[in-house]
């Protein structure tokens, strides 16, 4: 059934001061975004998470931001706790990203709302523009297209109704699990298929994957479909580095999914997975390696050999991807799979193992 949030605004001033550290748990989204909105603000504020996020890249946010007139300091690495200071003048830049990011690009453009002047943001590769399109459903004239964004601040948001879609990232594990699982044909309803999300519809049909989109329809701004997956022999290939960004939260996905193809799956251009919840390059190329795939790893990427799964024990290092991907994957294991280290799953997907095991996963969580 539909869950409906209703939001009262206080406007683009309206924010107060928090009387404690914002804690932001596992969202490096949500603390990078934050950080954005927050250094425009007349107040102080300090943002915090958890365990995995305190070891989370953040120089890459604040360097620019600091560049806009922002005032805003991190531990000495550079990571968490973030302390940001209110009260400043933001001015709009010129920012070309070294490394393509939604979540800086992002936070630029909250910044650049109330920076005085223009803010332009450039990306080396186009990256996600849900922000963007928000932005424009709030009624801010803002100017986007593959790999650039452009604003002007001094604007005013107005209040609207989104629906929101299905979480493709979500749903990628579905998807592959479907692809791997003999006999299986599993439709996904009302999924959002923004091109610069979807990476992985492509590599996954370069690897002979069966997959049918219907009912193509934008909602709440987004473009949506109903995706059909039916069981296919999948085949190693080479993923284009092209697509990369557009399946960079996929990743452990389409690790599960090499990991159980004919032949040999090469990926490169990745280097970004190794400042996720965890390093996802090592943490999926030790799994599979632990369950008997043989895996070489790169710098930006990894070779994988299919075959079949054995019997091992995974550390997930809290990251929730991880352990969905190795959920999927133990579906054609010729052993048992255990999982560790869990929680951090139901930041992400709560209800995972119940819709799961309604499709039919054999999944167990134990305590």
């Amino acid at each position: 059934e539909d869950c409906v949030r209703v939001v009262h605004g206080v406007g683009m001033r309206g924010l107060r001061a928090p009387h404690q550290p914002i804690d932001c748990g596992n969202a490096g989204t949500g603390m990078r975004l934050l950080c954005g909105l927050l250094s425009a603000q007349g107040f102080d504020s300090v943002l915090v998470g958890d365990e995995s996020l305190s070891k989370r890249p953040m120089l890459r946010v604040v360097e620019p931001l600091r560049q806009m007139g922002a005032s805003i300091d991190t531990a000495s690495n550079g990571w968490p706790p973030i302390r940001v200071r209110g009260g400043q003048a933001l001015h709009g830049i010129h920012y070309a990203l070294p490394v393509a990011s939604a979540q800086v690009k992002s936070a630029l453009l909250l910044a650049g709302m109330y920076a005085d002047g223009e803010t332009v943001v450039l990306e080396p590769h186009p990256t996600r523009d849900y922000t963007e399109s928000m932005l424009s459903a709030f009624g801010l004239q803002i100017d986007y297209r593959p790999g650039m964004a452009r604003l002007v601040g001094g604007q005013s948001l107005r209040a609207t109704q989104i629906k929101v879609p299905a979480d493709f990232s979500s749903a990628a594990f579905f998807i592959t699990a479907a692809c791997l699982v003999p006999g299986s044909d599993l439709t996904l309803d009302g999924v959002g298929i923004n091109p610069r999300r979807t990476g992985l519809l492509h590599a996954l049909r370069l690897m002979g994957a069966n997959i049918e989109l219907s009912n193509e329809r934008i909602s709440g701004g987004e473009r949506v479909a109903d995706i059909r997956v039916r069981a296919a022999r999948l085949h190693g290939a080479d993923i284009p580095e092209s697509i990369v960004p557009d399946m960079i939260d996929e990743f452990p996905a389409l690790f599960a999914a090499a990991a159980s193809a004919e032949g040999l799956t090469r990926v490169s251009g990745a280097a970004e997975l190794r400042v996720k919840e965890s390093d996802r390059l090592a943490s999926m190329s030790s799994g599979l390696r632990s369950a008997g795939i043989a895996v070489e790893e790169t710098p930006d990427g990894a070779a994988i050999r299919g075959g079949v799964l054995q019997s091992a024990l995974i550390e997930s290092h809290g990251d929730h991807r991880i352990s969905m991907a190795f959920a999927v994957a133990a579906q054609v294991a010729a052993g048992e799979i255990r999982i560790q280290d869990c929680a951090n799953v139901a930041t992400s997907f709560p209800d995972f193992d119940r819709l799961a095991q309604a499709t039919g996963m054999n999944i167990q969580v134990r305590d």
